[in-house]
């Protein structure tokens, strides 16, 4: 279970997701027809190996992205990925030189993007998680596109100055990313997440989220009750917080910022994904999460 100061690696606790989720974007390129191409996310499983090996070669047949619902998950993150991806070429052609990636895990947008001249993309995150990255890449032969600093720093406390240190200027724009973050924080996080893009945005800034509706509070406890059953350690509905602070399109949307929120299903049908059932478990997932952008005036 998770505690308001718990820390982890690449291979623990909220750590883990990131692998789940790479592993998901190395199937997803492995397609005829990938809705986005992370070449890094293989190099990640390889380096950790085991199962997550295993399983780009054809292996692994226990794993639960070998499910129906693991087919459908990474459809999401091909989606996903494109749509972000889009986002971020958006901002770097509208002039916004200063990138940040919160919670930026096993994201590779500052070794596989093309960023204009004078682009600096912070990455902030947990400090052995930001560690692996760095050390897999650099034994792999890879550099960043552009200049990449670390922030060594967890978002519940304060990043916004952690950032500033590592010479942010909050006076010009900026493009900020929460993907795949905001069910990991509690409602109150989410509120301090929101304030510090906010306050550290000069007008012209970018943002981009993915949010999600909590789930009824019964039906929570039940998935977790189940896992607990299962045995399962560092499993899905025991690492997230059934929490919202607000719609990120609403919250920003009243502060000056023109928002646009796009319903995953939407996003999957645009890609010729299929759109799971909404009754399915799959359905259940793609069927409250958002996809945010944003603009501050």
């Amino acid at each position: 279970m998770r505690t308001d100061n718990d820390s982890w690696d690449i291979k623990t606790s909220v750590g883990s997701t990131a692998l789940f989720v790479a592993a998901a974007r190395a199937l997803e390129a492995q397609k005829p027809d990938p809705a986005a191409v992370d070449p890094y996310a293989e190099v990640f499983c390889r380096a950790v190996g085991g199962e997550w090996a295993d399983l780009l070669d054809g292996g692994a047949p226990d794993h639960p992205l070998k499910t129906e619902f693991g087919e459908h998950f990474v459809n999401f993150q091909g989606a996903r990925t494109r749509y972000f991806d889009t986002y971020f070429q958006a901002a770097a052609a509208a002039g916004v030189r200063q990138i940040v990636l919160l919670a930026a895990g096993l994201d590779s947008r500052g070794y596989r993007l093309t960023w204009p001249d004078g682009t600096v993309v912070y990455e902030l995150d947990q400090p052995r998680v930001l560690e692996f990255k760095r050390e897999v890449l650099a034994a792999h032969g890879d550099t960043p596109t552009t200049e990449r600093r670390e922030v060594a720093v967890d978002l519940r406390n304060d990043w916004p100055q952690a950032l500033r240190d590592n010479g942010f200027d909050p006076s010009k724009p900026s493009a900020f990313i929460a993907e795949g973050l905001l069910i990991y924080l509690p409602a109150d996080a989410q509120h301090q997440l929101f304030a510090g893009i906010d306050s550290l945005a000069a007008p012209g800034s970018h943002l981009a989220v993915e949010e999600a509706v909590p789930l009824d509070a019964d039906v929570f406890e039940a998935k977790r009750e189940e896992e607990r059953a299962a045995g399962d350690e560092d499993t899905f509905f025991t690492l997230v917080y059934n929490e919202q602070h607000a719609p990120a399109h609403e919250w920003f949307g009243h502060r000056g910022w023109r928002s646009v929120a796009t319903p995953l299903p939407s996003q999957l049908r645009s890609l010729d994904r299929p759109v799971p059932d909404p009754e399915s478990e799959a359905g259940a997932m793609t069927g409250n999460i958002s996809l945010v952008s944003a603009i501050k005036n």
